[in-house]
């Protein structure tokens, strides 16, 4: 059984839209951080970091948005999440998630210039492309929450960031997008600053 906490509109995001993409069963497990659920004991016991995304795998944790979105696409391989079998572009898929998670995810922090000179590289690196790869995977899924994220605070314009512009729309699209961002709306959104 996979069990998902996560805290809508933050970082697990991301896992939760796979997991729609995939469609196999989870229990979702929203937590508030204006009620700082994530600092509970409870919670603290399953990941003392403090931190969503979390997910239980038949009971053991497993954290960090990059290793549960390439859990979830090697495990259900049938979603096609991850060109399985290409070296290279399971590199690639690496490579994005890594620049997500070290250059993009903490831009935010350090200032909407940043944010915006960080995008600009992502934009270069999407160039053309409809997906990061030659097909969808989960690095569009990552880079789509941080997007996301971006486009609701700093409300860019279209033309700032085409490429990254067209494959947000083509995110939005897609139904377990969709899916997701329903049901987190529907809780609402408690972003941290």
């Amino acid at each position: 059984m996979l069990t998902l906490y996560f805290a809508p509109g933050s970082s697990s995001m991301a896992p939760h839209i796979a997991l729609h993409e995939i469609g196999v069963p989870f229990e979702s497990r929203p937590v508030s951080f204006k009620r700082q659920e994530t600092r509970a004991p409870a919670f603290l016991a399953i990941n003392p970091e403090g931190k969503v995304p979390t997910m239980l795998i038949d009971g053991r944790v497993l954290t960090e948005v990059a290793a549960i979105l390439f859990y979830l696409a090697r495990r259900f391989r049938q979603s096609d999440l991850l060109p399985v079998g290409d070296i290279e572009a399971e590199a690639q898929v690496i490579s994005w998630m890594s620049f997500i998670a070290s250059t993009v995810h903490p831009a935010r922090r350090q200032g909407v210039e940043r944010c915006r000179d960080v995008f600009a590289i992502a934009e270069r690196r999407l160039g053309d492309r409809e997906w990061a790869l030659e097909r969808y995977s989960i690095a569009d899924i990552h880079l789509f929450r941080l997007y996301w994220r971006f486009v609701n605070s700093v409300h860019p314009a279209p033309d700032e960031f085409p490429g990254l512009s067209r494959h947000y729309e083509r995110m939005k699209a897609r139904p377990a997008v969709r899916r997701t961002c329903e049901i987190e709306q529907a809780i609402g959104y408690e972003l941290p600053a």
